[in-house]
């Protein structure tokens, strides 16, 4: 965890000049591959059919490019942005809390979209999204977006959706007639941070909050005293997606948030679990293939990023992982995600995800905010029950 910390804190000294981030020259042609592409992945997100084998965009693309693909699986953003920091990765599949620290870190290179042919297929609502794109410069490509929702038992609930975050928040009885003590998890990454920030805006209104990412000290100090009550019904904080699946089959768990990859997974697998999207509303993650700025293979890179464009690949990477697809064209004629898959991963609901980005001093919406750094070392402590 230090180790991650000081990256973290290194990279983001950088974010308060992001503005003046002068950009590196990207590729100019597109030569031969290399014959290899490592990649740093959210779970779920780089398939060969290993784990079913239905879902694959990894063999046809081995097979076209000579490219063989490798993937590290990284947990949190900050392990990712710890992965790159270190080197030896090609691509990485960022969140909005790591993208912009990568690019003020100087850790991923300009993207060439004229090299990327199926650039012009892009949702416009991403092509230029700030998380990815500093001074009209794109240092990044589009690949899946989607909200964090809440997972539940059925049972638990008799079968009724929670209508409120209060569940994983604060001790209630479910309509199991039971506390919900010890039966709900929390995300491991001071990211979630927003989470409880988000909760605050509906609940606690004087406070003022605008945005979940962007707290001065009072609006802070309010979000961690809600983190550390929650800390005293809370059974993990959970980062790895299939430690999570097994403490819902297993251990008892009954409310978290949570991706739509887990409720998929324990669906598939006959456990009785739903998810939902409370009054309050959710916060969400757009991610982007990135870069490394000393990608030792950055034709084989290049050739992946168009390959991720592609509908079949959107399509059915949506569906594997419960995201939406960054390219529109893969919401309709995908046998895997279906003609309603989009729609029901939350394609109308862009507007509403409150999209996770790296919480810096100077802020839009407001003076002055806390910054990531210490977002990063109080969310230690939370966990540490401090």
């Amino acid at each position: 965890m230090k180790h991650l910390l000081k990256s973290c804190t290194a990279a983001l000294a950088c974010l308060s000049f992001a503005t003046q981030v002068i950009a590196a020259e990207p590729l100019k042609t597109l030569g031969k591959g290399e014959g290899a592409v490592s990649i740093v992945a959210w779970a779920g997100y780089i398939e060969r059919g290993e784990s079913d084998k239905n879902y694959d965009w990894v063999t046809g693309f081995e097979k076209e490019t000579g490219c063989k693909v490798s993937v590290k699986t990284a947990a949190t953003s900050d392990e990712m942005v710890a992965l790159m920091n270190e080197g030896g990765f090609d691509l990485v599949t960022a969140s909005g809390d790591a993208s912009l620290r990568l690019v003020a870190g100087k850790r991923v290179q300009p993207i060439n979209t004229d090299l990327i042919p199926s650039w012009k297929n892009l949702d416009d609502r991403l092509k230029n999204a700030p998380w990815h794109t500093v001074n009209g410069v794109h240092y990044g490509v589009p690949y899946l977006w989607g909200p964090n929702v809440l997972m539940y038992s059925t049972d638990a609930f008799k079968g009724q959706a929670p209508k409120s975050w209060n569940v994983v928040f604060e001790e209630t009885t479910l309509p199991d007639g039971k506390s919900n003590k010890g039966r709900v998890q929390a995300y491991d990454g001071p990211i979630y941070i927003a989470d409880a920030a988000l909760y605050l805006m509906a609940h606690k209104p004087e406070l003022g909050i605008k945005d979940p990412y962007e707290l001065n000290e009072d609006q802070y100090k309010a979000a961690l005293e809600l983190l550390r009550g929650q800390r005293k019904i809370v059974s993990r904080y959970w980062h790895d997606a299939m430690i999570q699946t097994d403490d819902f089959k297993n251990e008892g768990v009954v409310a978290s948030g949570s991706w739509p990859f887990q409720v998929n997974l324990l669906q598939a697998d006959k456990q009785k679990i739903a998810s939902t999207f409370p009054d309050e509303g959710t916060t969400g993650w757009a991610d982007t293939t990135m870069l490394h700025a000393d990608s030792e293979h950055p034709n084989c890179a290049y050739m992946w990023l168009e390959h991720s464009l592609q509908a079949k690949v959107q399509g059915d990477a949506a569906a594997w992982f419960g995201a939406v697809p960054s390219v529109p064209a893969a919401c309709k004629g995908d046998e895997l995600l279906t003609d309603s898959g989009c729609a029901t991963n939350g394609y109308d609901h862009f507007d509403k995800i409150k999209f996770w980005k790296t919480p810096v001093a100077k802020c839009t919406s407001q003076s002055e905010c806390v910054p990531y750094h210490r977002w990063v070392s109080d969310y230690i402590g939370v966990i540490g029950g401090r």
